[in-house]
C-alpha cells in the first residue's frame, strides 16, 4: 500500500541537525567545495562528508570521500545499521556519491534522528558507506600488531597443471558489429582476443574469459567510466589482461578467447542486477558466433580460421569480479532460458558449459547455478570485493539441486583483486592501474601491506591464478581427476604456483548427506547462530572479531532466514559440542568425514576429538583435528573454513552403523578457544559427471505505474516461473518505508502464481516522490533463480509547484539582515529546495568583512581576511521548504561598523545543486545594505 506521508518531516529534522531551525534557510557552501561538507555536518549531527542536496523536487543524500573511490566491481552502498538504504550513483570525480531521497530513505533517517537525538546519525546505526564488505567512511585502522608469516607449504600434487603443454600458440583478435542489449542505451562492443594451440588435432575445448568492472576509457594518465569513449580517448583493453592464462591453456590444447565488456561497464550503474544479465547475454552472443564458425569455418574471422575448430560441447567460462557473476548467469541461462524481454540473446543453445572459474567474483544475486561445476578463486588481500562474497558460489549451492557438481573455493593468501589481470596491474597495463588494496602509510597492514611477508608480487599472483584456472580446465573439460586434490580440500599444492600459499575446500561431487547448520540440526554445548547481519556476520563472530568471514557475506535483506553456522567456544579441555540431526544420515560408502570449520585468524593449536554416534547409541571417535587460523587483520576476510577429513574405516570396524548416524561430537582438547563449523559430510574420492536437473526457474520483473489522481487500485509484482517440476524459494518483501524484510518459504511451479505480492496504489494530486516496493527471491531447494530482484515502482505523476522569490527586507541598514521569502505555488508532500550562489552585481559589493565571521565560515569555509566580495568567497545559500509548507525565509546577516562607505549590493543567482551551474531563467536574490555611520 502506498501511504501519503510528509517526507520532509524528515527534511525538517535534517535541517535541524544541519544547524538550522525548521522552516529556516540552511546556508551551505557550493558543491563540491569542502565548505559545503563542513556546513552539512555542523553540530556533528550528520557524519562528516554527508549532506542533503537536490534541486527543486529531486532531494538526494550525498556522501563525499576524502580520496577518490576507484571504479571497481563491488557496489558502493549507503547503509543504516542492518538496512540497505540504496546503491548511489557515483560522480565523475570518484569523490561524490548520490542517492535519491525517496520516502523510505527519508523516513529511515527521520526515525534515527528522532529516536537517537542530535548524534543519532553519527552512531553505530547511523549513516555509513560500504563497498564489498568494507566500510569506506570508517577511520583508518592498523593491521595486525605483529608481522604475520605465511603457513607452511602443502605437499605437492603428483600432477601440476601449471606446467606449459607441448603446443606452440598463436594469437590474434576479432571485432564484430556492436550489439544492443536490453536496458542499455549505447551498443556494446563484440571484440575478442584469441589464443589457440598450433597443430592440435581435432576439435578442442573452448575457454572464454570475461573481465570485470574497470575503467572503460583512458587518455594519458586520465581514466574514466564513459561509454562510448570521448573523442581522443581510448578504450581500456581489460580483455587483454589474461593473455598469460590463455597462453598456458593454449599450450595444453585449449582454444581460448577473452572478450571485451567496456560497453557494459560504462552503463551498468543503472542495472538493478549490476549488469549480470547483460554480461550473460554478451557471453552467449560470443558463444553463438563460435558455434556458427564451428559449423561454417569459412565465415569465421582469420584468427578463428587459423585455430583448431572449437568443441562447443566442452566450454569453460572464466569470469573476473563482476565477470564472475556474469559467467555464472551465462551458465544458468544456458541450462534454463531467461525471459526473452530481459535477454540480449534469443537464439538456440548450441554449447555445453562444463564448468566455470570465478576470480574474486561479486554475487549480488546470491543465486549460484547449482548444476555446473565451479572453482571460485578468493584473493586474501582483495581490496575491492573485500568481503570475498564469492564464497556464496560454494555455500549457496548446498542442497539446492542434486549435488553432483563440484563447487570449490580456492583461497590465495596475499593476492589482491586486480593483479589477476595484467591490464589492471601497475607497470604492465596500457592504461593507468593500481593495487586495489589501499595500504595507508601511517597504518600499514601486517598481512596485505606491500612489504608484508604474506603479500604476493604481481607476477607471483598471476602465476598462481594461471595454474588454478588450468587445474579447473583440466578437471572440468578434460576429466582428469588427478588434479582434483588441488581444488577439493585434499590439501595438495601445485608447485607451479609457488611461493603462493593456496588452500581449498569444496562441496558437492561425491559428498554424501551430512550435518548442515541450515538444515534443521540441533546443537548442545555450542551455539547455532545466524550467519548474516549488517556487520557481515558479527552476530556469529562476536563483537571483538578482527576482520570478517566470506561465509557470512550479507545480502540486501539485512538479516536472512536459513543461513546459519555453529559457533563453538570453550574454556577447558574436554568441553563437548554435539550436533544432532532430526533424521539419521547415511555415510555408507564414504571414505572419510569431511568438516569445514575455521578458527580466528592468526590463532594456533585449536584441537578437537571428533566422534559419531549411530541410532543404536554406539559412539566411535574418528580421530583428532588440529586447526590454525589464516593470516588476517582487521581489513581482511580471513575467517575462512579449512577442510579437515577423518577416515571412517576404523569406525566401521568398531561396529558403527554408518548408514544411520544421528549425531556428531567435537570434544575440545586445547585449553580454550573459538571455532565455527560450516558443515560436515561423508567424502569419497572422484569427480562424477555433473547432471543438470530439470528445475523451475524464477525471474522477478519490475513494473512502473503512475500514481493517478484518485482512487485505489492493486498491482502485482511481475513474477515468471518457467522450466519443469516444482521447488522451494524464499521470498523477501521489503517494506517501502522502513526497509525491513519479511520473508516466506514458497513452493513454485512453472506457469503458477505461487509468488503473489500485491501493492496497493493510492492516487492523489499532491507532488511527491516515486515509491519503490521491492521484492527479492533466493533458491532454497529444487529451483533456480535468474532475476532475483523486482517490484512495483509507483511514479508520482503530479507536477512540481512553481517557485518565486519576494523581498521581505532587501534594503537594510548595516547590522540588520537581508531577507527574502521563497514561496511555492502549493504545498506538496516532499521538501522543495533551492540553492543560490553569490555572483557579481553592479556597483560596490558586500564583502567578507560586512557579514559575521562565523556565518561566513559556515557557508564558505572562508575567513574574512583578506577582504573580498562575497562573490569571490564561494558563498551559497541553501533553502528548504518542508513538506506541507509553502514558504521559507532566506536571510543574510550583516554587521555594523564605523567606517563610512557607499551603499553596497549583493546578488545571488539560483544554481543547480548537483553541478553548481546556473539554472536557466532561475531565481535571483538581490539586495542593498546602507551605511549606518
Amino acid at each position: 500500500m502506498v501511504r501519503a506521508r510528509h517526507i520532509w518531516v524528515t527534511a525538517t529534522a535534517l535541517a535541524a541537525v544541519a544547524g538550522a531551525s525548521p522552516g529556516a534557510a540552511v546556508a551551505q557552501g557550493q558543491p563540491p567545495s569542502h565548505a559545503a561538507w563542513l556546513a552539512a555536518s555542523a553540530d556533528g549531527a550528520l557524519p562528516p562528508g554527508w549532506r542533503i542536496s537536490g534541486q527543486r523536487s529531486q532531494p538526494q543524500l550525498e556522501w563525499r570521500s576524502d580520496r577518490p573511490v576507484p571504479m571497481g566491481d563491488a557496489r558502493v552502498e549507503f547503509r543504516s545499521g542492518d538496512r540497505l538504504l540504496g546503491v548511489p550513483r557515483p560522480g565523475a570525480d570518484g569523490h561524490i556519491f548520490r542517492l535519491p531521497l525517496n520516502e523510505r530513505l527519508a523516513d529511515e533517517l527521520s526515525t534515527l534522528h528522532g529516536v537517537r537525538g542530535r548524534q543519532g546519525l553519527s552512531g553505530p546505526r547511523g549513516l555509513h558507506v560500504w563497498s564489498g564488505g568494507r566500510q569506506l567512511d570508517a577511520p583508518a585502522s592498523g593491521g595486525a600488531a605483529a608481522a604475520v608469516q605465511p603457513p607452511a607449504p602443502l605437499p605437492a600434487n603428483p600432477v601440476d597443471p601449471g606446467k606449459p603443454g607441448t603446443y606452440r600458440t598463436s594469437s590474434g583478435a576479432y571485432s564484430l558489429a556492436s550489439v544492443k542489449l536490453p536496458g542499455f542505451p549505447a551498443p556494446v562492443e563484440m571484440r575478442g582476443v584469441v589464443v589457440a594451440p598450433v597443430g592440435a588435432p581435432g576439435k578442442r575445448p573452448l575457454a572464454l574469459f570475461l573481465h570485470g568492472r574497470h575503467y572503460t576509457c583512458h587518455q594519458g594518465k586520465q581514466i574514466g567510466g564513459d561509454w562510448p569513449c570521448k573523442s581522443g580517448w581510448k578504450p581500456v583493453p581489460s580483455h587483454r589482461g589474461y593473455l598469460r592464462d590463455q597462453k598456458l591453456l593454449a599450450s595444453q590444447g585449449y582454444v581460448t578467447v577473452s572478450i571485451s565488456a567496456n560497453g557494459i561497464n560504462g552503463q551498468d550503474f543503472a542495472a538493478e542486477d549490476g549488469g549480470a544479465q547483460a554480461r550473460s547475454s554478451l557471453v552467449r552472443l560470443h558463444l553463438a558466433r563460435w558455434a556458427d564458425w564451428a559449423a561454417h569455418p569459412a565465415a569465421a574471422p582469420a584468427v578463428v580460421r587459423r585455430a583448431p575448430r572449437a568443441d562447443l560441447s566442452r566450454v569453460l567460462l572464466v569470469g573476473h569480479s563482476r565477470g564472475g557473476e556474469g559467467v555464472n548467469r551465462a551458465a544458468l541461462d544456458s541450462l534454463y532460458p531467461p525471459p526473452a524481454d530481459q535477454d540480449g540473446y534469443r537464439g538456440p543453445v548450441r554449447w555445453t558449459v562444463r564448468g566455470t572459474v570465478l576470480i574474486g567474483p561479486t554475487v549480488f544475486g546470491q543465486n549460484p547455478v547449482p548444476d555446473v561445476p565451479s572453482t571460485t578463486i578468493l584473493p586474501g588481500c582483495d581490496g575491492d570485493v573485500s568481503d570475498l562474497q564469492g564464497e556464496v558460489y560454494v555455500d549457496g549451492t548446498r542442497a539446492v539441486s542434486n549435488g553432483s557438481a563440484l563447487h570449490s573455493a580456492v583461497y590465495v593468501i596475499g593476492a589482491d583483486h586486480n593483479f589477476f589481470n595484467s591490464e589492471w596491474t601497475p607497470g604492465r597495463s596500457a592504461a593507468p592501474s593500481e593495487d586495489d588494496f589501499y595500504d595507508d602509510p601511517d597504518h600499514p597492514d601486517a598481512v596485505c601491506g606491500r612489504r608484508a611477508a604474506t603479500r604476493l608480487t604481481a607476477d607471483q599472483q598471476h602465476r598462481a591464478g594461471s595454474t588454478y584456472i588450468a587445474a579447473a580446465a583440466r578437471l572440468f573439460l578434460a576429466g582428469d581427476d588427478r588434479v582434483r586434490p588441488l581444488l577439493d580440500g585434499s590439501g595438495r599444492r601445485a608447485p607451479s604456483a609457488d611461493p603462493a600459499r593456496v588452500l581449498s575446500h569444496a562441496v558437492g561431487a561425491r559428498r554424501s548427506a551430512g550435518f548442515l547448520p541450515d538444515g534443521g540440526v540441533g546443537v548442545t554445548g555450542a551455539r547455532l547462530c545466524d550467519a548474516v547481519n549488517p556487520s557481515a556476520g558479527k552476530a556469529c563472530l562476536g563483537a571483538g572479531a578482527k576482520g570478517v568471514s566470506p561465509h557470512f557475506a550479507p545480502w540486501e535483506t539485512g538479516r536472512e532466514s536459513g543461513r546459519r553456522a555453529i559457533a563453538l567456544r570453550w574454556t577447558r579441555a574436554g568441553a563437548p559440542a554435539r550436533v544432532s540431526v532430526r533424521h539419521p544420515v547415511s555415510l555408507q560408502g564414504a571414505k572419510a568425514l569431511a568438516l569445514r570449520l575455521f578458527v580466528p585468524p592468526n590463532s594456533r593449536g585449536a584441537q578437537w576429538d571428533v566422534s559419531l554416534t549411530d541410532t543404536t547409541g554406539r559412539k566411535v571417535t574418528l580421530g583428532r583435528v588440529r586447526a590454525d587460523g589464516l593470516p588476517g587483520s582487521e581489513r581482511t576476510a580471513s575467517y575462512w573454513a579449512r577442510e579437515f577429513r577423518l577416515p571412517l574405516t576404523a569406525a566401521a570396524r568398531a561396529g558403527l552403523r554408518l548408514g544411520s548416524v544421528k549425531s556428531m561430537e567435537l570434544a575440545a582438547r586445547s585449553a580454550s578457544g573459538q571455532a565455527w563449523l560450516m558443515d560436515a559430510w561423508g567424502w569419497q574420492p572422484g569427480t562424477p559427471t555433473a547432471r543438470a536437473a530439470a528445475l523451475p526457474r524464477v525471474d522477478l520483473g519490475r513494473m512502473t505505474v503512475a500514481e493517478g489522481d484518485s482512487g485505489v487500485r492493486t498491482c502485482h509484482v511481475p513474477v515468471r516461473v518457467t522450466g519443469h517440476g516444482s521447488g522451494q524459494v524464499r521470498v523477501y518483501v521489503l517494506d517501502p518505508v522502513t526497509g525491513r524484510a519479511k520473508d516466506r518459504l514458497v513452493t513454485v511451479r512453472p506457469g503458477g502464481h505461487d509468488i503473489d505480492v500485491p501493492v496497493e496504489v493510492r492516487g492523489n494530486t499532491r507532488h511527491g516522490t516515486d515509491v519503490s516496493h521491492d521484492v527479492l527471491v533466493k533458491a532454497v531447494h529444487g529451483a533456480v533463480v535468474g532475476s532475483y530482484r523486482g517490484g512495483v515502482t509507483v511514479h508520482d505523476d503530479d507536477p512540481a509547484p512553481t517557485m518565486r522569490v519576494t523581498p521581505v527586507a532587501d534594503r537594510v541598514m548595516e547590522g540588520r539582515s537581508l531577507t527574502w521569502r521563497l514561496s511555492l505555488s502549493e504545498a506538496v508532500d516532499v521538501d522543495m529546495n533551492a540553492m543560490f550562489a553569490a555572483v557579481p552585481g553592479t556597483g560596490p559589493e558586500l564583502s567578507t568583512k560586512d557579514v559575521p565571521a562565523r556565518w561566513l565560515e559556515e557557508t564558505s569555509g572562508a575567513k574574512p581576511d583578506p577582504e573580498r566580495p562575497l562573490s569571490k568567497a564561494g558563498v551559497s545559500l541553501w533553502a528548504d521548504v518542508p513538506a506541507g509548507r509553502t514558504s521559507v525565509d532566506i536571510t543574510v546577516p550583516t554587521v555594523g561598523d564605523k567606517v563610512k562607505e557607499p551603499t553596497e549590493s549583493v546578488r545571488f543567482r539560483q544554481v543547480d545543486v548537483t553541478t553548481g551551474e546556473p539554472v536557466p531563467d532561475g531565481l535571483v536574490l538581490s539586495g542593498s545594505v546602507l551605511d549606518a555611520s
